[in-house]
């Protein structure tokens, strides 16, 4: 699957949940989150105490009613909320096609799991979440960071944010003229001219190019 840029950003985003441990063992919250494929912004999240087809589904409302864009793919794992009658039924009313994981293969929703690697690497993400008040502070503050300072290595290291709102391409401009003005002084200390990063400019769940095996499915 694949998404274009110079569309809507928030044309096709995939939806995890991760376990976060709580404070005592067998105690864990889980973290809904949405992710925009294209500009890796997190549109949507939530904590909860335990994984729930009617919260799935009031994330996803919530979602589109606070961004006002309806997707046109949401991808997802094979969890039993997002594979539910009342997700489904919402996205079949929405219109928006659904595409789910093979079974027990997560590379087909790395970015999900990408994010969420990020989010469990950080220094100060706790070995234990006191409470759920805790847990969804913690994460409240990490996803405002994750899309406003976070810097990408796949998006030509720009934040989430600006890639999703427009605003990357002045940026690598603002970019390309510095790095041309430190050349242009100090030309010894380059190899080459140097050049800011491009942006991608579509962005793909199992590139066919290089997928060796049958595609996530889609309904």
């Amino acid at each position: 699957m694949k998404l274009p840029t110079n569309a809507s950003f928030h044309v096709q985003d995939t939806r995890d949940i991760t376990k976060a441990a709580g404070p005592v063992k067998g105690v864990w919250y889980h973290a809904y989150v949405i992710l925009d494929i294209f500009s890796r912004y997190i549109v949507g999240h939530t904590v909860e105490r335990a994984e729930s087809a009617a919260r799935a589904e009031e994330l996803i409302r919530e979602t589109i009613a606070r961004n006002g864009i309806v997707p046109q793919t949401v991808h997802a794992d094979r969890d039993t909320s997002m594979t539910s009658k009342k997700v489904s039924q919402l996205l079949i009313d929405l219109g928006v096609t659904r595409s789910h994981s093979r079974p027990k293969t997560s590379n087909d929703n790395p970015y999900s799991e990408a994010q969420f690697k990020t989010t469990k690497y950080m220094s100060d993400y706790p070995e234990r979440f006191d409470s759920l008040a805790h847990a969804r502070d913690w994460f409240d503050a990490f996803i405002a960071y994750y899309n406003h300072e976070h810097r990408h290595s796949s998006i030509g290291w720009h934040t989430p944010a600006s890639v999703h709102f427009g605003t990357a391409e002045e940026v690598r401009d603002q970019r390309a003229v510095t790095l041309a003005e430190a050349y242009a002084r100090h030309p010894e200390r380059f190899g080459r001219r140097p050049r800011p990063p491009r942006i991608p400019q579509q962005a793909w769940i199992n590139d066919p190019a290089k997928r060796r095996e049958p595609a996530p499915q889609i309904s």
